[in-house]
């Protein structure tokens, strides 16, 4: 990323430079700057606001009864793992602390269960299918809440805020259905467990 950014830069001056707009290029660059700074003191407040709130529901056990939840649909979609895995609770609290935007307490129950699932995958040099798949769900980044981006949208004084979030929704959750489905057919194709039983056998 660090290339790609230097590269718009220099491109950005040089063709500046071609247009006779350097000038405008350099004033873009500074303010730019300074607005990058404002947002960020700004996204303090509302950062912390609504960490405090999903650290609440967590402490109140609002996030653990969700998981308790979603138990019985992650053992559905992880069904090449024992049901009594640990990695079954620990993906269900995963995806409700993303869900929720808690990206702080969703990050250990993310490794954790990553944990699991390699201590479940008969050939530990590939991912499982379930390692695949819950990678998946977490890139595709479902959230019912999108703190972040609404934090950025009041750092720049946007008035309405709150209206990207039934868009939001509706887009992370296409994502999340199609990295599950992109998962579940690609299993299809390369039967991880199957390989890895003949491999044994032999």
């Amino acid at each position: 990323m660090n290339y790609i950014f230097y590269f718009l830069i220099v491109v950005s001056i040089i063709i500046g430079a071609i247009n006779g707009r350097l000038q405008e290029v350099v004033n873009a660059l500074m303010s730019g700057a300074e607005l990058s700074v404002k947002i960020a003191i700004s996204l303090i407040g509302i950062m912390a606001f609504w960490l405090g709130v999903m650290n609440i529901a967590e402490k109140s056990g609002l996030i653990a009864w969700i998981s308790k939840l979603l138990k019985p649909v992650t053992r559905i979609l992880f069904n090449e793992i024992p049901s009594d895995s640990p990695a079954v609770g620990d993906i269900a609290m995963n995806f409700t602390a993303n869900a929720f935007g808690l990206a702080n307490a969703a990050t250990p129950f993310g490794i954790k269960a990553m944990e699991e699932l390699q201590k479940e995958n008969d050939d530990k040099s590939t991912a499982s299918n379930s390692m695949c798949l819950f990678l998946g769900m977490n890139t595709a980044g479902f959230q019912l809440i999108p703190t972040t981006v609404l934090a950025v949208l009041v750092g720049i004084g946007y008035k309405n805020p709150t209206e990207i979030i039934a868009p939001t929704l509706f887009v992370t959750l296409i994502a999340f259905i199609g990295a599950i489905v992109l998962a579940k057919v690609f299993q299809k194709f390369y039967p991880t467990g199957k390989v890895n039983k003949e491999v044994q056998d032999d």
